[in-house]
């Protein structure tokens, strides 16, 4: 992660931030326990541990994220649909089941990330009102 230290503050990089599941408040307490790929299941913390902001910020708040989640399975599936096409498994009858199990099987691949990043992506850039505040992300702060 890029970080930056000036003469009185802390800075950490938006994108670098959003990758590694960092908090989009002080960019230093991490969003979730866990890795996205791993054998430990995943859990969101319901608070950040460094700023103690709450990521679920009204009761509901991450079905939005479902629409996001749903946006990149739609992305997903059009890009493997095209890579088929293109590596000559297209949609003729006799390859229907094999090119339906192509879809089905990246979408089970793909839902780890579709969970973690939906709901970053609703809390960096579909929340109103939630900022990066520099003077949070300092050591100690």
């Amino acid at each position: 992660m890029e970080a930056e230290k000036s003469s009185n503050q802390y800075h950490v990089s938006q994108w670098g931030a959003f990758v590694n599941s960092k908090c989009p408040r002080c960019r230093v307490g991490s969003v979730f326990t866990g890795a996205t790929y791993g054998f430990k299941v995943q859990k969101m913390n319901e608070v950040c541990p460094h700023c103690n902001l709450k990521f679920e910020r009204e009761p509901g708040y991450f079905y939005v994220a479902m629409f996001v989640s749903y946006a990149f399975n739609v992305a997903q599936m059009i890009t493997v649909s095209v890579a088929a096409s293109v590596l000559g498994l297209g949609l003729s009858f006799e390859n229907l089941w094999y090119f339906l199990g192509l879809l089905f099987g990246t979408t089970i691949l793909c839902a780890p990330f579709n969970y973690r990043y939906s709901r970053m992506v609703l809390l960096y850039w579909l929340s109103p009102g939630l900022h990066y505040e520099p003077e949070r992300s300092k050591p100690g702060a």
